[in-house]
């Protein structure tokens, strides 16, 4: 064993290795950056020039890749709020409120240093799992898994922070926008509106796009300034983020083995270990106050846990031929190109080679880290220059990433609907991560669910791990207000002795209410009451989890009701007339897309938005849109996509 450990260092500092290495961390970044594309574009991109390479050269660089890719998506999401990929949803809510308040570097140093100590704890589990991994993944059944879906549900509460009742009626909303599509159990389509694009649901990017990415550059381009409302310090920001993981080790740590962990269950890895990992940052924490207005933890948290998660999901690839995420997928389609068989052979007639796999996701974590912290001081400076210039670039990059989701037109009317839905919940203060929570987590827990009740009856949800994954789910939801309530018990006990003479009365915060509270909360009533009606000829397992989320919405509309009538309430001013005119001028660009092309409206948008809006020099805008142009056209050139032409084109 020592042997082949030494022997499989020594092939990873060969000069080819290396070479090669590097060129798939310099490509994984690149993907990164780029909003939308992943791990799954990144790596179909490589797959041709696998044939004929040497196994060990083309894994170095696959690896290169897929170590990098969580790394370098960063960038979108504190920089632009927008979700690098699927695995960095949660960091936008942290890191962009931070690179709003022109602390960019300190967000973006912070990340790069927990993504790399994330991927090497990743990279030690992997080696042990190595050895142990096969009794452990095989034990997870359905019933376990479906648990665990529920595990990250719990996280909503913690999320949702005082408005409890609105997080919930949230996520009920993404659950049931989750279920939309076939039924896993039946085979029925849950189709009320009847638009063949929603028969295989809406895809993630485009939610994660919509709920995130347009509410943030509507409420940049309504407040006409730059990204950060105060200038960024790069260097000491640069130098406050490298403290800020190394004064909490314990919490990268834990993050990372979650990460680690969860990745290498098949299925649960990417923005469900992201929000699991985000949640248990905010229950962990004393102080929950910053949370979503740029605490540091936010963002240390999720991308602990992300290349930790990359690394835990070659576990399964390696061992049993199962992808544990989409990348990994990919990833094994290139091993069978190598003419690799994962599974029990790896670790008999290739166990070399499975090790070089691990030191060179290690060494790969290393690599793009120094990278992206050499990267940090420059691009953090884009957080200074006036939205209006960024905003038409960082729109057409939306749109080109949410029509990767499935290239259909109905992508891009989906993230305006979803965009607008996302306005909403920003102005009145409701939980877009609530929503994306249940979106994510709804295919895979009636999945799951189905699969238990089909295969093991009741007895599924008597197994030890059923019980124990139970028994961390009612933790997370009583713990906190226990401990809270214990605080807040000997806090008053505490005062109430200095001051005896004078008793502290509690003040009870007024709960807030505004015309777009009033205007959600009936909508979703009101939707909630459609979608029974709509549902009402599917069958008990084809409607278990559409009835739940409405059940869940309705439940949770209620209770907000009731309560702001029993408590204090305070009138909140809530406006849309700034944010609409933008919201129809998104709709207006999809409709010239459909009209003249993507390729021709994104150039025309471009240009008269930099001319008229922005007020820029005629040359400068020409470059700039000229430049979209022809990212445009090289990017449907790698990745053989064919843009919408337009109905004046068929004339």
């Amino acid at each position: 064993m020592i042997d082949v450990l030494f022997s499989s260092l020594g092939q990873l500092f060969t000069v080819p290795h290396m070479l090669y290495m590097v060129i798939g961390v310099l490509i994984g970044l690149i993907v990164g950056i780029i909003p939308g594309l992943g791990g799954i574009a990144g790596m179909s991109l490589l797959l041709p020039f696998l044939y004929g390479m040497e196994p060990s050269v083309a894994l170095g660089m696959l690896m290169g890749l897929v170590a990098v890719i969580p790394t370098g998506d960063t960038f979108a999401s504190v920089l632009l709020g927008i979700p690098g990929s699927s695995a960095s949803q949660a960091t936008v809510v942290d890191g962009f409120a931070l690179a709003k308040k022109g602390q960019a570097a300190r967000a973006l140093s912070s990340a790069f240093l927990s993504s790399m100590i994330g991927g090497l704890i990743g990279a030690l589990v992997l080696t042990a799992f190595i050895l142990i991994a096969r009794p452990v993944v095989l034990s997870f059944s359905s019933s376990e898994l479906f648990m665990l879906t529920l595990l990250g549900l719990s996280m909503v509460a913690v999320l949702s922070g005082k408005d409890v009742f609105k997080g919930i009626a949230a996520c009920g909303a993404g659950l049931l926008v989750g279920t939309i599509g076939m039924a896993p159990a039946t085979g029925e389509f849950r189709l009320p509106f009847e638009i063949d694009y929603l028969y295989d649901g809406l895809p993630l990017v485009v939610v994660g796009l919509g709920i995130f990415a347009l509410p943030e550059i509507i409420d940049l381009l309504v407040k006409r300034g730059a990204i950060a409302e105060q200038p960024c310090q790069l260097g000491k920001g640069w130098k406050e983020g490298v403290k800020d993981v190394a004064k909490r080790p314990g919490l990268v740590a834990r993050c990372a083995g979650i990460g680690s962990l969860m990745g290498t269950i098949p299925g649960l890895a990417g923005s469900v270990v992201d929000w699991l990992t985000y949640g248990h940052a905010v229950q962990s924490a004393k102080d929950k106050s910053q949370f979503g207005k740029g605490d540091i933890r936010g963002v240390i948290a999720p991308e602990s846990a992300n290349n930790a998660c990359a690394c835990g999901a070659m576990v399964p690839t390696l061992l049993f031929g199962i992808p544990g995420s989409g990348t990994a997928a990919v990833f094994l389609g290139g091993l069978l190109l190598l003419g690799l068989q994962p599974g029990v052979s790896m670790l008999e007639t290739n166990l070399d080679l499975t090790y070089t796999i691990i030191w060179s996701l290690a060494l790969a974590n290393i690599l793009g880290a120094a990278l992206c912290l050499g990267l940090a001081r420059p691009v953090a400076s884009l957080t200074r220059v006036p939205f209006v210039i960024l905003a038409p670039l960082i729109t057409i990059l939306i749109l080109f990433a949410a029509y990767q989701a499935t290239r259909s037109l109905g992508d891009l009317f989906a993230l305006g609907i979803i965009g607008a839905i996302g306005v909403l919940f920003k102005q009145a203060n409701w939980s877009r991560p609530a929503f994306l929570i249940g979106f994510v987590l709804a295919p895979g827990a009636e999945a799951y669910f189905y699969q238990a009740a089909q295969f093991q009856g009741a007895e599924a949800f008597m197994r030890p791990g059923v019980l124990v994954i139970g028994a961390l789910i009612a933790a997370s939801l009583l713990l906190p207000p226990l401990r809270r309530s214990l605080r807040n018990h000997l806090q008053k006990r505490r005062q109430s002795e200095e001051s005896a003479a004078h008793p502290l009365q509690e003040e009870v915060a007024p709960l807030s209410l505004g015309v777009i509270d009033v205007a959600l909360l009936g909508s979703l009533l009101a939707g909630a009451a459609y979608m029974w009606w709509a549902f009402a000829d599917l069958s008990m397992l084809g409607g278990i989890m559409p009835r739940l989320a409405i059940a869940i919405i309705v439940a949770a509309c209620v209770l907000e009701i009731v309560r702001t009538v029993i408590k204090p309430m305070k009138w909140q001013t809530q406006t849309l007339s700034q944010q609409l005119p933008w919201v129809a001028g998104f709709f207006a660009l999809i409709g010239g897309v459909m009209v003249l092309g993507f390729l021709f409206a994104a150039a025309i948008f471009c240009l008269g938005f930099l001319l008229v809006v922005a007020r820029m020099k005629p040359v400068a805008a020409v470059g700039l849109a000229a430049g979209v142009t022809l990212f445009l056209m090289g990017m449907a050139n790698l990745l053989t996509l064919t843009y919408p032409t337009g109905m004046l084109a068929s004339l």
